[in-house]
């Protein structure tokens, strides 16, 4: 008997991963309304992108996923930036604390580019922080992106408040492992959320949507694989949201 020929992403296998792709971003709608109809819009968003907790913008996976938005997204700019605790070196204060911060640079962004969508998109505390800012008045966001949402607190509350205040439409991007967010109590939030929502689910993913590599080769996939049928989950969810070609 020759040798198991390994499972590679080229040719056939490749166009398993993106058909995966494709069926893996469950909807809370049949159908995403248009922001807009007027012509005098550009489509092309602005990102206002938030860290996470624990590691400032210039992180490796900050600058990753920075990256990837910005190509998928054909976005006019990305912008991310660090709360004030990050250069005091403190441990992050309450995400409530954060919000009018986060808000001032949001509309500060939002004025500057008028014409343009906006989006804001956070990793963990991030995501928590921009869902807060969206529901503020004076806040015109289009929709909002969460990247690992921190739904389970330190004591094991269950931190749905900021998404059951949200009336943007709003995308989830979890990991089947991530321990403060599991699918079934995310799925129970969705279902109260008076805003539309989706849901683009990584497989063997943790908080930062990072797999194990034993499940990668079982998956016949790489990390990059993985990263981009989220990107691409993102990238359709928002053309629908700002009606972009």
């Amino acid at each position: 008997m020759g040798p198991k020929r390994r499972r590679t992403v080229d040719g056939e296998s490749k166009q398993a991963v993106q058909s995966r792709c494709s069926m893996v971003t469950r909807s809370q709608s049949s159908s995403v309304k248009k922001i807009s109809d007027d012509s005098n819009i550009n489509n092309s968003p602005v990102v206002v992108f938030a860290h996470g907790a624990g590691a400032p913008s210039s992180s490796d996976w900050m600058i990753r996923w920075k990256n990837l938005l910005a190509d998928s997204l054909n976005a006019v700019e990305i912008v991310t930036f660090d709360y004030p605790y990050i250069s005091k070196r403190k441990p992050p204060p309450k995400a409530e604390k954060l919000v009018e911060f986060h808000s001032d640079i949001v509309k500060a962004i939002a004025a500057k580019y008028p014409q343009h969508p906006l989006i804001l998109v956070g990793k963990s505390m991030g995501s928590r922080v921009s869902c807060m800012v969206a529901a503020e008045n004076g806040i015109r966001a289009s929709a909002v992106v969460c990247l690992g949402y921190p739904l389970k607190g330190s004591k094991g509350a269950i931190r749905d408040g900021p998404l059951l205040q949200l009336t943007f439409p709003t995308m989830f991007v979890q990991g089947t492992k991530d321990g403060l967010c599991s699918l079934e109590s995310l799925e129970a939030v969705r279902k109260k959320m008076k805003a539309l929502s989706r849901l683009h689910v990584v497989d063997n993913g943790d908080h930062s949507m990072k797999i194990a590599k034993k499940n990668l080769k079982l998956a016949g996939i790489t990390q990059e694989d993985a990263e981009q049928c989220a990107v691409q989950a993102i990238a359709m969810f928002v053309s629908q949201i700002t009606g972009a070609r």
